[in-house]
């Protein structure tokens, strides 16, 4: 029986404690709200400008050399000597290395001896021949004798200067196959050579793309090995057949890089133009929420931010082209929107807002909106990730 009492009892008390916890959570809850809406939710923000947007094709390809080449040798020896190293650029016909030309260089001369003698007996037996003292049959044989052995000592001159390997092309020395000492064999790749400017990108671009490209429409690329930099191209030719298996067209991109630093190989992220929007109204990319099909942006005024729904257009690495409203130098939060609703009221800590133009110093935060300053930070470690990758879902990809 007292054990039936004790558990009522602690069943009762359970109650109570939790009835009394609840009743302090209301309160402070209420509290909280209360002090939610006097809060400013700090903001950064930019203007809204003008300018041109570009609509491209994107692809991504590797880097390779329009001119590239294997060295051969032409005739077989010891390698005596070697002029460059890999890395080193070459002009067309630049000596690379040398072969041992002892027993050429005598058969050579062996040859243009011979050629010397058969000579002389060819001027003779022309001279007779005139003379009606040889018969032409003997004449033919001294002619034909004479004209071989100088097609025998043109070929010992050929394979004499054959000792020399030159580079067919210009470029840079990719690879050396050989070393000193070495016997190298007739036809035998010694260096790899590879053209560094023009070097070409081929995408393979699905044929209902086709219409857009046409030889000769600019494109730009960036490499991941050199992050920042940007370079130019063109479309230098179009596959004139599609590719049944897979429905793409080859397309192929000169770039031209004066400074030397894209190399063969590189993995490169080519865009080709296709469109441009000039003068198009454009908001910085993380300005833009994207939720299910609809895009918006809260713009600020007289610290209100006010959502406002936009239509989007084109799309490149930093702004989104809107096709409604705002309007040319409104200003629109780039970073806080987590913690915005429609006409909450924002301070703003930086940008280009009228609030912070002219030199003017923000006022004085309110001492409870420290836990939206959390916000803010949360909300600037993720500007990159899912407003900007909305936006992009709203419109076409740009430059």
């Amino acid at each position: 029986m007292n054990r039936d009492v004790k558990a009522v009892l602690y069943a009762v008390l359970a109650l109570f404690l939790l009835a009394n916890a609840a009743g302090c959570g209301r309160r402070g809850n209420g509290k909280s709200n209360g002090d939610e809406g006097k809060a400013l939710v700090p903001v950064e923000v930019a203007e809204v400008s003008r300018g041109d947007i570009s609509a491209f094709f994107t692809g991504t390809a590797t880097l390779e050399a329009e001119e590239e080449t294997g060295v051969v040798a032409k005739v077989g020896g010891v390698v005596s000597r070697i002029f460059v190293e890999e890395g080193d650029y070459v002009a067309a016909g630049q000596l690379l290395a040398k072969l041992d030309d002892e027993k050429i260089a005598l058969q050579a001369e062996r040859a243009r001896a011979d050629l010397e003698n058969l000579e002389q007996e060819y001027r003779r037996s022309e001279e007779l021949f005139k003379s009606s003292m040889i018969s032409a049959q003997e004449f033919q044989k001294a002619k034909h004798d004479y004209e071989r052995q100088k097609a025998d000592y043109d070929l010992a001159r050929l394979d004499l200067e054959y000792t020399s390997i030159r580079s067919p092309i210009g470029g840079v020395v990719a690879e050396r196959l050989i070393k000193v000492g070495n016997m190298v064999l007739p036809n035998q790749v010694t260096f790899r050579v590879t053209g560094m400017n023009p070097l070409l990108a081929v995408l393979h671009v699905p044929e209902r793309q086709l219409g857009k490209l046409e030889v000769g429409r600019p494109a730009t690329l960036e490499v991941d090995a050199l992050r920042g930099e940007e370079f130019t191209g063109r479309i230098e030719k179009i596959s004139p057949v599609v590719d049944p298996s897979t429905g793409t067209v080859k397309v192929t991109v000169e770039v031209r890089d004066p400074t030397g630093s894209l190399k063969p190989g590189m993995f490169a992220r080519v865009n080709i133009v296709h469109d441009v929007h000039a003068g198009a109204m454009l908001v910085p990319k993380e300005a833009v929420i994207a939720e299910d099909r609809e895009s918006c942006v809260f713009v600020v005024r007289d610290s209100t931010a006010h959502r406002v729904n936009v239509t989007t257009g084109y799309v490149n690495s930093s702004h989104i082209e809107v096709l409604s409203a705002p309007a040319e130098g409104d200003t629109v939060v780039t970073i806080g929107k987590g913690g915005l609703k429609d006409s909450s009221r924002v301070e703003i800590v930086s940008g280009a807002g009228p609030e912070t133009r002219g030199g003017e110093a923000p006022g004085p935060a309110d001492a409870s909106s420290a836990a939206g300053a959390q916000a803010l930070a949360a909300d600037s470690s993720a500007a990159a990730g899912g407003d900007s990758t909305g936006a992009g879902r709203a419109g076409t990809a740009g430059r």
